[in-house]
């Protein structure tokens, strides 16, 4: 039997599974929920520009579209993730969801391009298939508080694969579904995209449903846990030292000002000033690496890819749907590696030597005239394109204090949105002049300098300075009041595992 069982033994511990495990039910919760999410997302990016160009709405109303449906995500998102440590996490999860439902009807209601827009605007509707909106920030924050820096580069790892299987059920469902509808008397193509956004409704529900049972262990915990003081004897063993409890954290007088006055500048300025200069001092330079890869991806998303292979080879729903899936799936095979390759050559080149080709073949998509052949660089590309995203939250959260995370999640999040929401205007401006293929190559190059710059800048960067290590004495989790040798982290290695902040 142990034979037998081996092979997955080995694998639920080298993949990180047994971090999943360890880190409790909250973590199920939310991983499960941005799959479902993204399974949503999955047939926007297949149909949303699809159906626009079906409503007869021009290359450049479809870029506006979707570079106005980013503000609206930066605003919304924004909003949402400066409130949420103050108003509760949970509540605002909950809210994202109830209007990821109203967006949805309102597409499956409704075909002029204005109610639309605002509904895309003020609710939550993908329109890159990507996350920009509310949830992941929130959603990487809790994640990174119930885990240590052992389990959370693989939490993240399959919090990133999942999602993207979502998209590639998404994606293959949409385009059978479309498929089979159209085979129905009476049905057009534009009521099977009103159908599909029904789907996209009942999975904003589904989002709600499973935010409800998060416990309160996904909060910011306002209150300092109690920490052990380790010392060391004459004989090298330890003794762990119960030290002061419940020392309540007060908010800074700024940040407080901050929220009386309802001021939303004032609460963006005192957020953002009350991340340490030491912190800023590295995000600076990774902020705007991001904002190039940023500006990529805005210019060339998943539903202009599609909207650019339907114009130039014109495949069927169904075959676009299985590319599409086809490519999710690879990219969520790959992701499941990237925990594990990261333990092995650090998070940084994890993350670069991943997405060179995946550039790579950005940089190239838009080149051939042989549908083969851009088939195998969009599988190319999205099979290799997710394996840096676990790193790059767990690169992230290594660098920033605990209390600041929330607030770098959000503000990278935003300059993020901030910076892809300039591409698609500028790819439906090239798509109207006959010239589509050049965002590909400007993408490509974007893509590449951001790859490049990852490593010259952060290749050598000590990680993990702020981190508290967690220790489990008497069967309660508790944080080292201070950065530990290497002899003592040997040490608390021997000890049993570890208790993460679980249900």
């Amino acid at each position: 039997m142990s034979t037998l069982t081996r092979p997955f033994k080995w694998f639920y511990e080298e993949f990180g599974l047994v971090s999943i495990h360890e880190t409790g039910r909250n973590a199920y919760l939310i991983i499960l929920a941005r799959a479902c999410r993204m399974f949503a997302y999955g047939t926007n990016s297949l149909i949303l520009a699809l159906f626009f160009a079906e409503l007869k709405f021009s290359d450049y109303k479809i870029g506006l579209f979707m570079t106005l449906t980013l503000l609206g995500d930066v605003v919304l998102g924004l909003g949402l993730t400066l409130i949420a440590d103050r108003f509760g996490r949970r509540r605002i999860l909950f809210g994202g969801s109830f209007l990821m439902v109203l967006s949805g009807a309102a597409f499956a209601i409704f075909e002029n391009f204005w109610i639309l827009l605002f509904a895309a605007v003020v609710g939550v509707v993908s329109a890159t298939g990507g996350d920009f909106g509310p949830f992941r920030a929130i959603e990487e924050s809790i994640l990174s508080q119930l885990t240590m820096p052992g389990t959370r580069a693989d939490v993240l790892a399959w919090y990133v694969t999942l999602s993207t299987v979502g998209s590639a059920v998404g994606s293959e469902a949409s385009g059978r579904i479309v498929n089979a509808l159209l085979e129905r008397e009476g049905w057009g193509l534009v009521d099977a995209y009103h159908a599909l956004f029904w789907l996209f409704t009942a999975m904003g529900i589904v989002n709600a449903v499973l935010v409800l049972p998060l416990t309160e262990a996904c909060e910011l915990q306002k209150e300092e846990q109690a920490y052990v003081q380790v010392a060391q004897d004459e004989r090298g063993s330890m003794e762990l030292e119960q030290g002061p409890r419940d020392q309540t954290t007060q908010q800074p007088a700024d940040l407080q000002t901050a929220e009386m006055s309802g001021s939303w500048w004032k609460k963006l300025t005192s957020s953002f000033s009350n991340i340490s200069p030491s912190t800023r001092s590295v995000m600076y330079k990774l902020w705007t690496l991001l904002a190039v890869d940023s500006i990529a991806d805005g210019m060339v998303p998943y539903s202009l890819t599609n909207y650019y292979i339907d114009q130039m080879f014109h495949p069927s729903l169904a075959l676009l749907g299985d590319v599409t899936s086809a490519a999710y799936f690879l990219g969520a095979i790959s992701a499941v590696f990237a925990g594990p390759l990261a333990r092995k050559i650090g998070l940084i080149n994890t993350m670069v030597f991943t997405h060179i080709p995946s550039s790579a073949a950005v940089l190239m998509f838009g080149l051939p005239n042989n549908l083969v052949m851009v088939v195998i660089l969009l599988l190319i590309r999205a099979g290799l394109n997710n394996m840096d995203q676990a790193p790059r939250s767990a690169f992230i959260v290594a660098v920033v204090k605990s209390e600041e995370r929330t607030a770098v999640m959000g503000i990278t999040n935003l300059l993020r949105t901030l910076a892809a929401m300039t591409g698609p205007s500028i790819t439906g401006f090239l798509a109207g002049s006959n010239k589509f293929w050049v965002a590909f190559l400007v993408a490509g190059a974007f893509r590449l300098a951001y790859d490049l710059g990852l490593w010259v800048m952060f290749r050598n960067l000590e990680l993990y300075k702020n981190e508290k290590p967690i220790v489990q004495s008497n069967g309660v989790a508790r944080a080292v009041s201070r950065r530990l040798s290497d002899e003592e982290m040997t040490e608390l290695d021997r000890l049993p595992t570890p208790l993460s902040v679980a249900s």
